[in-house]
C-alpha cells in the first residue's frame, strides 16, 4: 500500500512538472482559437494552416511549464537528476512540435503577419511575469494581462484561415479578451467570497465585479460605435452578464470548485458558439 501511494505521488509530481497547471487557461487559449478559425474558414480559408497553428499554440503553451520547472521559477521545481531528465525530454518534445509547425506556417515567407501577433503576445507574457512578481495583490491583474496574450490565438487563427489581419481579427481578439477578463474576475470573486453568508457581505466583496459587468458592456458599446464589433456581439455576452448579476441574489452556500469549473467551461462554449453565430 505504501509503495502504491509513493508511485501515485511520483506520478502526480511528474505531471505537475511537465503539464500546465492553470486549468482555466486552456479555455482562454482554445476558445478564441476556435472562434477565429471558424470565422476564417467560413470565408473559404484552408484548414491546413489552422491545424498547424493549433499544434504550435498547444506546444508553446505546454512548453512553458517544463521550462519553468527546469529554471526553478515554477511552484513545483525539478529536485533530482531523474526528474530533470524527464522534464527535459518533454521540453524537447514540445519545442520540436512547435518548431515543425511554425516552420510549416512560415514556409517560403507565408503568414508573416503571425510574427507581429507573436511578438505582441511575448511582450504581454513578459509584462504578466513582471506584474505577478509585485505580490499577491496583483494576481488578478497579471491574469488579465496573460489572458490578452492567450486570446491572441483568435486573430492568429482568423489570419491563418483567411489571410487577413483586419478589423474582424481585432474584433475577435477584443471580444474574447473581454470575456476572459470577466471570467477571471468572477472566479476570483467566488474564491474570495466563499465565506460570505449574507447579501451585504457579498455586495461588499463583489461590488467591484458588479461595476465591472457594466464597464464590460460599456466597452462593447464603444467598440460597436467604432465598428470594431457588430451589434449582435452583445448577444454572446448576455449569459455571463446574467450569471454575474444573479450570483448576488442566489442563496449562500459552500463553494464547489469542480461545479464552478464546469459551469465556466459551459459558459466558454456558449460564448464561443454565440460569437461565431453573431459574426458569420
Amino acid at each position: 500500500m505504501a509503495e502504491t501511494t509513493e508511485i501515485s505521488a511520483q506520478r502526480t509530481r511528474t505531471r505537475q512538472l511537465i503539464w500546465p497547471r492553470e486549468h482555466g487557461a486552456w479555455g482562454i487559449l482554445f476558445v478564441p482559437l476556435l472562434t477565429g478559425a471558424w470565422i476564417g474558414l467560413a470565408e473559404g480559408g484552408p484548414i491546413a494552416r489552422v491545424l498547424l497553428l493549433a499544434v504550435a499554440a498547444f506546444s508553446l503553451f505546454c512548453l512553458r511549464t517544463p521550462v519553468e520547472s527546469l529554471l526553478g521559477t515554477a511552484p513545483v521545481r525539478v529536485a533530482n537528476r531523474r526528474e530533470r531528465s524527464i522534464v527535459l525530454r518533454f521540453a524537447v518534445l514540445f519545442a520540436s512540435a512547435s518548431a515543425i509547425s511554425l516552420a510549416g506556417l512560415f514556409w517560403r515567407g507565408n503568414n508573416l503577419g503571425l510574427l507581429l501577433l507573436g511578438v505582441v503576445a511575448a511582450v504581454l507574457f513578459a509584462a504578466q511575469l513582471l506584474v505577478k512578481r509585485l505580490g499577491r495583490k496583483t494576481r488578478m491583474a497579471s491574469q488579465v494581462i496573460g489572458a490578452l496574450g492567450l486570446t491572441a490565438t483568435a486573430p492568429a487563427a482568423y489570419y491563418a484561415a483567411s489571410g487577413g489581419l483586419d478589423v474582424v481579427a481585432y474584433g475577435l481578439w477584443f471580444a474574447n479578451w473581454i470575456f476572459a477578463g470577466n471570467q477571471i474576475h468572477f472566479v476570483q470573486l467566488r474564491l474570495h467570497a466563499s465565506r460570505c453568508r449574507t447579501w451585504q457581505e457579498r455586495w461588499k466583496q463583489g461590488r467591484g465585479f458588479f461595476l465591472g459587468q457594466f464597464i464590460m458592456m460599456m466597452a462593447l458599446i464603444v467598440a460597436w460605435a467604432f465598428r470594431v464589433v457588430p451589434g449582435l456581439v452583445f448577444v454572446a455576452f448576455v449569459p455571463i452578464f446574467v450569471r454575474g448579476t444573479m450570483w448576488f441574489l442566489a442563496p449562500p452556500g459552500p463553494l464547489k470548485l469542480h461545479r464552478l469549473g464546469l459551469s465556466e467551461l459551459a459558459h466558454s462554449i456558449a460564448f464561443g458558439t454565440l460569437l461565431v453565430i453573431c459574426l458569420i
